[in-house]
């Protein structure tokens, strides 16, 4: 038997880290992570994330993030999902189309190509996406802030246009969560709607 993988996606802020921990807990599932998830692919994402020091350019981040993946894939999801393990991943291939195909502008089709080559077409059963109001977004964030989310305004919002894109097209394999309220509450919607979506074998 075949695990599951799960992706949980959304703009920074959205409180998704905490919500794929949560259900990782409530189906004992592996918790993963990208970019990371590996010793190289938290090399990786340093190099992305740290807002000090030389940043890479738009084609440079999606390629270092592609890489990262490859070995994601390669070392943790597909060997839990063939010992019949179930996965929750904090973000996927979808954060990268976002966040390079949109926020970046880079392209939505040719960011996917990439992804689809790292991960030798391995995609998510179910994509959790996690949406907030703004000013629950400034109060989750704070101000201590990675280089990506320094991009501001107008960079989140093409974000959140492309997760809807996306969520829009695939609809049996989308969920949107409303994010706003207490974190149990959050987590029994984000259950409620993966128990319909994926039922127990």
């Amino acid at each position: 038997m075949t695990g599951r993988l799960i992706a949980f996606e959304g703009a920074d802020g959205t409180g998704k880290s905490t919500q794929a921990r949560l259900l990782a807990d409530r189906l004992g599932a592996v918790l993963t992570r990208e970019p990371g998830g590996t010793p190289l692919g938290e090399i990786l994402r340093s190099i992305v994330l740290d807002p000090v020091g030389v940043a890479p350019v738009d084609r440079a981040e999606a390629l270092i993030i592609a890489a990262a993946r490859a070995q994601h894939v390669a070392e943790v999801l597909r060997p839990a999902l063939e010992a019949g393990r179930d996965v929750v991943t904090d973000r996927y291939i979808a954060s990268s189309v976002a966040y390079q195909g949109y926020g970046r502008g880079l392209g939505a089709d040719e960011v996917a190509a990439v992804s689809a080559f790292a991960t030798d077409g391995l995609a998510a059963d179910l994509v959790v996406v996690i949406e907030v109001d703004e000013a629950t977004t400034a109060e989750r964030l704070g101000g201590d802030l990675d280089r990506i989310e320094q991009a501001g305004v107008d960079f989140r919002s093409r974000v959140i246009a492309g997760y809807r894109a996306m969520a829009d097209a695939e609809p049996d394999r989308w969920v949107v969560v409303d994010g706003n309220g207490t974190v149990d509450e959050v987590a029994d919607r984000v259950a409620a709607a993966v128990a319909e979506r994926l039922p127990a074998p």
